[in-house]
């Protein structure tokens, strides 16, 4: 089977055109990336091809030694992921000591997205703490998160509660909360250590001023997470826009009635009694 006519190909696609028509990929900004299950990579074997030419990876992954990704390239455009997807993506395999990647297919003049590092160190720690479930790692500039770290504590309380509750499917879609990871450099091994440690316990980190990065079972649920949290983020965002502080909001025991009901476990670091409902300024500075 030629690449571009494999369904996790073409899913992969969709879902990097969805992320730009969103607006959240301007010009080459945020990256994809995807481990590709054994029998995916085998459907398009014959038109992969091995060389010697094996590149650091900048970082250690031996959870991760000979598996296969398809992944964004630097410096390229979501935009262009579906018009031209050969010099846009790509497909690498990760060496057997897990310190080096191979190009099989694509990533035309290119290299895969610079914050591979990151990506790849999420994998791992998203791969052990699944066992094996979560195949896809999705960093998008998602414009309403971003604003908020520059007004709200760069706090995982703070943001998770806030978040949770401007729409009562929150808590659902992602019970185990947000991380967030004060500015740093990005595509770097520093930002990719602390986006690994949140990851222990989050499906999602905010990287302050910057965007959020996303782990997922699939691509559906992948981009169902990112664009959830987005759209909470709206709405808190014009919540503030119209306040300094909430008429009303669910409150910790209508979340723990939620929880019952979903059969979902909400920590109760996030359920904490705040001091008034002026968006966590009065409980974390």
């Amino acid at each position: 089977m030629k690449v571009l006519d494999a369904k996790f190909v073409q899913d992969y696609m969709r879902m990097a055109d969805d992320g730009f028509q969103m607006g959240w990929h301007e010009r080459n900004g945020g990256n994809l990336t995807y481990r590709i299950k054994a029998e995916e990579i085998e459907s398009v074997k014959d038109n992969l091809t091995e060389t010697d030419n094996w590149v650091e990876i900048g970082t250690e992954v031996p959870g991760l030694a000979g598996e296969f990704f398809l992944t964004t390239g630097s410096g390229r455009f979501f935009r262009n992921v579906v018009i031209d997807p050969e010099t846009s993506i790509g497909i690498i395999e990760v060496s057997a000591d897990g310190t080096k990647y191979r190009t099989l297919w694509g990533l035309k003049d290119s290299k895969p997205t610079s914050e591979l590092p990151s990506h790849l160190m999420n994998h791992e720690v998203k791969k052990r703490v699944t066992n094996g479930k979560h195949r896809v790692i999705y960093h998008a500039h998602t414009t309403n998160v971003i604003a908020l770290t520059f007004v709200l504590p760069l706090n995982d309380e703070v943001f998770t509660r806030e978040l949770w509750e401007m729409a009562t499917e929150c808590p659902v879609v992602f019970p185990d909360g947000i991380g967030v990871v004060d500015w740093m450099v990005p595509g770097g091994r520093d930002i990719a250590v602390a986006t690994s440690k949140l990851m222990e316990k989050y499906d999602a980190a905010i990287w302050a001023h910057h965007g959020m990065f996303c782990s997922g079972e699939d691509f559906d649920l992948t981009f169902g997470l990112m664009h959830t949290i987005e759209k909470s983020a709206e709405i808190l965002v014009k919540v503030m826009s119209m306040t300094n502080a909430k008429r009303q909001t669910i409150e910790p025991d209508q979340f723990r009635d939620l929880a019952k009901d979903f059969k979902v476990t909400l920590p109760e670091k996030f359920l904490y009694e705040k001091k008034d409902k002026t968006f966590g300024f009065a409980d974390f500075n």
